[in-house]
């Protein structure tokens, strides 16, 4: 039997037991779509007991080795993997910030002021969180630096919605529109709705984020006068939001459950809290 080889950073928990019908094969890490985990690896996990871990799921099938696979398929893998590499979680906020710099009244901000706040939105929101789990797995209270263990995934969630709601008020010291810092802060209520969810089931990181981004630019054509662009831009986002869902089940990550949970997660969390102006 495979056992859960699920990473958190930033992924959610496996729990297989009402989905998996969904989803022909096993699932793999959300947040850093990384190859999976060698033999010695899975069996270091599978001797690791873990009440919340559910091990159900079916066998791996001759399929899934790349070898047995017709070109096509190998094609549609690595498009998936671009995409999951594109779309990772970490990067939505900097995606969000770009946006808000082109499509709304921000787009008038100096051109170095804009790459001195987009620097520290990196820093914030992607640097830091990273750096972090690094100095855990060095420090040895994290085992595996792919999160393999759900305890583990604790102190790293609570480090990305720290850094949301830190670039929030960040941006609102800045003198930001109010639904700018909303933008962060609906990040940091996703991040910790799905945590709350992680904790008997796994959600998609990758939709949620993804999502949330769309949520932004829906409130940016609400504008008297919005971005000639943001038509376009929506359409944009939404289609690279399909593939980006479509990329995760193709590479069995996750559910249809699971990928439309972190739309409605990611969305509804995002557009929610921009609305307070």
């Amino acid at each position: 039997m495979k056992p859960d080889t699920s990473s958190y950073y930033p992924e959610s928990i496996d729990n297989r037991s009402d989905n998996s019908r969904f989803m022909p094969g096993g699932e793999m890490p959300d947040f850093i779509p990384s190859e999976r985990p060698s033999v010695m690896e899975n069996s270091a996990l599978a001797d690791e007991p873990n009440e919340l871990d559910n091990h159900n799921g079916p066998e791996q099938t001759p399929g899934d080795n790349p070898e047995n696979k017709a070109e096509w398929e190998r094609v549609v893998d690595n498009v998936s993997h671009l995409l999951s590499w594109i779309f990772v979680p970490l990067l939505m906020p900097l995606y969000g910030t770009l946006l808000l710099f082109s499509e709304s009244s921000l787009s008038f901000t100096p051109m170095l002021t804009k790459v001195i706040v987009t620097l520290v939105v990196i820093g914030l929101t992607a640097a830091i969180p990273m750096l972090l789990v690094i100095l855990l797995k060095k420090l040895g209270l994290i085992e595996d630096i792919g999160l393999n263990g759900r305890k583990e995934r604790l102190i790293p969630y609570i480090i990305t919605i720290i850094s949301f709601f830190i670039t929030a008020f960040y941006f609102h010291l800045k003198g930001a529109p109010v639904r700018a810092s909303m933008f962060f802060a609906g990040g940091g209520v996703a991040a910790i709705i799905e945590l709350l969810i992680n904790f008997r089931w796994k959600i998609s990181a990758h939709a949620a984020g993804a999502a949330g981004v769309v949520a932004m630019l829906i409130h940016l054509a609400e504008d008297e006068y919005p971005s000639p662009d943001i038509l376009g831009w929506i359409i944009f986002t939404v289609f690279m939001t399909g593939a980006l869902g479509s990329a995760r089940l193709w590479l069995r990550r996750h559910t249809l459950m699971q990928v439309l949970a972190g739309y409605v997660v990611g969305f509804c969390s995002v557009y929610l809290m921009m609305m307070i102006h």
